[in-house]
């Protein structure tokens, strides 16, 4: 079911949205006229990789920084990338990789390898399902970027302060996937476009549905400023992306 989910909703997504599309693309190309699109390494399924494409919402080469995480205020983003950021505009290409069966609709996010190189040993259970477009952490933390500005460092703020969070409710998705689940989440996903207070209350309540502890139920709110906090599987907090952390 998760599989003609993922093929259907796709391939509608890909005709639905392609009159939005083909112009924003062509925006991008007129931007720079480079190529349009962003073909990204990720770390999928069992540690293999694929390339995920996403609209280019950043200046030709801007990989080569050796940063990852991307803050609002990034230099980087082009002027028409700051568009295509704040309405996730370069989410719905992946709908391609959903359609091809690199990904779900639903699942974690994918992240690089120097990411996952740093997995603790029960972060990496993150990696025995295909990664999705959208999942609980992707509703809570859809202002990543603006989490991460003006901090000196995005890849070690990212590591304190959110991916503690994102892999423990990558795991809650996990533990409790099914097919409900997965319908709940699409729709909170759209509904948090427009009304996102409204389905971060939704989230918090499928969560305490779920049995989840206060703590990160209470974190779905996102009322309380973020802190630095260990990621699960560790009582260390990360220090640097050097080496992963200890148990």
């Amino acid at each position: 079911m998760k599989r003609l989910l993922d093929i259907l909703v796709s391939l509608f997504g890909l005709i639905l949205l392609s009159p939005l599309l083909i112009p924003v693309i062509v925006l991008v190309w007129l931007h720079d006229y480079y190529f349009p699109f962003y073909i990204a390494p990720r770390v999928s399924i069992n540690g293999n990789t694929f390339k995920m494409v996403k609209l280019r919402s950043m200046r030709v080469n801007a990989d080569k920084a050796g940063v990852d995480s991307t803050s609002g205020d990034d230099p980087r983003i082009t002027s028409v990338g700051k568009f295509i950021r704040r309405y996730k505009l370069d989410e719905i290409t992946q709908l391609w990789n959903v359609l091809i069966g690199d990904m779900s609709l639903v699942g974690p996010r994918p992240n690089v390898k120097r990411e996952t190189d740093l997995y603790t040993e029960e972060e990496k259970k993150l990696l025995t399902v295909k990664p999705g477009i959208t999942d609980i952490a992707s509703i809570v933390f859809s202002d990543e970027g603006d989490i991460l500005e003006g901090k000196a460092d995005p890849d070690l703020a990212y590591n304190q302060l959110i991916r503690p969070w994102k892999s423990r409710f990558g795991l809650v998705y996990i533990e409790n996937q099914n097919f409900i689940l997965d319908i709940k989440l699409i729709l909170l996903t759209v509904v948090a476009m427009l009304f996102r207070k409204f389905a971060l209350l939704k989230i918090r309540r499928l969560l305490i549905g779920l049995n989840v502890s206060a703590e990160l139920s209470n974190i779905a709110l996102r009322e309380e400023p973020l802190v630095p906090i260990p990621p699960p599987g560790t009582t260390e907090i990360v220090t640097s992306r050097l080496s992963p952390v200890s148990g």
